[in-house]
C-alpha cells in the first residue's frame, strides 16, 4: 500500500453510456482508519481482514511503522493488514504522513493511551473548508491531557488519562473517536455527551471491545448520543481478528453514478441499513431500488430517464442525515434530472470547490454561501477538469460518464485517498474510461 496517489495520474472517459453491470463494495475507509489507530492501544498482534487498498490507508499503516509497530498487508479484492505492536516505542508522528492525511490526528487518543506521549503537527488531507480540531483537544484535554502547541506542532502529555465527563457541542466524528481511543485506558468512567453517531464509531467501539475493551454504546449512541466508557489496564487488551464493514460512501458514490448516468447496476457486499437516507433521496428522484439482504446486494434502475426529477430541496447533516461527502455526487446527478434541486451545505464550508468544474461542462449551478441551486436537464460537454478534492473527483468522473465527448479529469491522486480503482470499477460497469498517464 502506498501512502501517496500520485497526482500525475488522470482519469479519461467517453460519456454517454447508461452503466450496467455488477461491482463489489470496498470496505470503509471511515471504518479502518480509526480501527488501524485502536491498534496502537493494543500491546499484540490484530488483523484487520477486508482493509481497502487505497493511498489514506498506506498512509495510517506508514504512521503506525513510524511508532515501531510490524504492519503487514497481503490481498486483492480487500486486504488483510496485519499489525503487531509490541514494540511500540516512538511517540513522535512524522510530518510527511501527518500533513497527507487529516484522520491522523485521531493518533493522538491512541498514542496517549499507549505511550502517555505524542507529538504532532497539525493534519492535512482535502481542502474542503475549515476544519478545526479543538473539540480534539478539548476532550483530550479533559481526560487529563497537557495540550501545548509549538508552532504546527501539537505537544499532548498525560502521567495517567482519568475518566471524564465530555459533553460535545457538536457531534464531531474524529473527536468522538479520539476520545473514545483515549478513554479505554484511563482511570475510571467516561461519559461522552452527544457523541457522533455514524456506523463507523459503532464499528471502533465494537472492535475496542473484542479486544477487551468496557465500552457501552447499544441502547443509548442512535437514541441519546451517549457513550459510556470503563477504563481498563492496558495489560488487559488483547489481540483480535476483524472483519472491516463495507463503505456506504463509495456504495453512495455508485448509486448516485447510476441515477446521473442512467442505467441499471447491482451493488455486492453492501452496508444494509447504512443507506437509508441516500436510497430515500434516490428513490425520490425517479429511481427504483431493490434490496436482497440474503445477498447482501443491491440494485438501482435510472433507465426510465423520463421518470428522472429533482426533489425540490436537501441538506447535508450529521448521520444518519444525508452525508456531506455524497453531496458532490447528488450535485452531478441534480445535473442531469429534471427540474430544479437546491442543496444546503451545512457540515463543511468550501464543499461547493466542484461547482466551477461543472460550470464549465455546462451545469447550471447557481451557489448563494451554503447553498447551490442547481437547475438541471442541461447536456455536459466533455472537457479536462480538476479534482481538488476526493469526493469532488469521483464526482468530476461521474460527470464525464455522463457528458458529451471526451472528459479527463487531472490530478485524480486526491481520489485514490477513497476508492481502491474507480476506472475499474465503472469499467465493470461498462464504461469506457481509463488511467493517463
Amino acid at each position: 500500500m502506498a501512502c501517496f496517489g500520485g497526482n500525475d495520474v488522470s482519469i479519461r472517459m467517453e460519456g454517454g453510456k447508461p452503466l450496467g453491470g455488477r461491482i463489489w463494495i470496498q470496505g470503509s475507509k471511515n471504518a479502518a482508519l480509526p480501527i488501524l489507530a485502536a491498534c496502537m492501544l493494543i500491546p499484540g498482534k490484530c488483523l484487520l481482514r477486508g482493509c481497502p487498498d487505497i493511498t489514506d490507508i498506506g498512509c495510517m499503516c506508514n504512521l503506525l511503522k513510524s511508532t515501531g509497530a510490524a504492519v503487514n498487508a497481503a490481498g486483492v479484492r480487500g486486504a488483510s493488514i496485519g499489525i503487531d505492536t509490541r514494540s511500540v516505542r516512538e511517540h513522535r508522528l512524522p510530518e510527511k504522513y501527518v500533513s497527507a492525511m487529516r484522520s491522523s490526528v485521531i493518533m493522538m487518543g491512541a498514542m496517549l493511551g499507549r505511550l502517555g506521549e505524542v507529538c504532532v503537527n497539525y493534519p492535512g488531507g482535502c481542502v474542503i473548508g475549515e476544519r478545526p480540531i479543538d473539540l480534539h483537544l478539548h476532550g483530550l484535554e479533559k481526560l487529563g491531557a497537557q495540550i501545548w502547541i509549538e508552532g504546527n506542532h501539537i505537544h499532548a502529555y498525560a502521567d495517567e488519562l482519568k475518566g471524564a465527563v465530555i459533553d460535545f457541542p457538536f457531534p464531531s466524528v474524529g473527536a468522538t473517536q479520539n476520545v473514545i481511543l483515549a478513554a479505554v485506558t484511563a482511570q475510571g468512567t467516561t461519559v461522552i455527551k452527544n457523541a457522533a453517531r455514524e456506523p463507523e464509531i459503532i464499528e471502533l467501539c465494537k472492535f475496542l471491545n473484542k479486544a477487551g475493551a468496557r465500552i457501552d454504546y447499544s441502547g443509548t449512541l442512535l437514541k441519546t448520543g451517549r457513550i459510556i466508557i470503563q477504563g481498563v489496564e492496558l495489560s488487559r487488551l488483547h489481540g483480535v481478528e476483524y472483519d472491516i464493514i463495507p463503505d456506504r460512501i463509495v456504495a453512495g458514490t455508485y448509486l448516485f453514478a447510476a441515477l446521473a448516468a442512467g442505467g441499471r447496476i447491482t451493488l455486492e457486499n453492501i452496508p444494509i441499513g447504512q443507506l437509508d437516507s441516500i436510497c430515500d433521496t434516490i428513490k425520490g428522484m425517479g429511481a427504483s431500488i431493490a434490496v436482497d439482504p440474503a445477498r447482501n446486494e443491491m440494485v438501482v434502475d435510472a433507465c426510465d430517464r423520463d421518470r428522472i426529477v429533482n426533489i425540490p430541496y436537501i441538506e447535508t447533516d450529521v448521520y444518519p442525515d444525508f452525508p456531506t461527502d455524497l453531496q458532490s455526487p447528488l450535485l452531478v446527478a441534480a445535473c442531469m434530472a429534471k427540474g430544479r434541486l437546491t442543496v444546503r451545505e451545512k457540515i463543511f464550508s468550501s464543499r461547493f470547490r466542484i461547482v466551477e468544474e461543472l460550470q464549465r461542462m455546462g451545469a447550471d449551478i447557481e451557489i448563494k454561501g451554503d447553498t447551490a441551486v442547481v437547475t438541471g436537464g442541461n447536456e455536459l460537454e466533455g472537457r479536462t477538469v480538476i479534482a481538488r478534492e476526493l469526493r469532488g473527483g469521483a464526482a468530476l468522473v461521474i460527470a464525464g460518464l455522463c457528458a458529451c465527448g471526451i472528459t479527463t479529469v487531472a490530478d485524480s491522486g486526491y481520489i485514490r485517498r477513497g476508492y481502491q480503482d474507480i476506472a475499474g470499477d465503472f469499467t465493470e460497469l461498462g464504461a469506457r474510461i481509463s488511467y493517463v498517464d
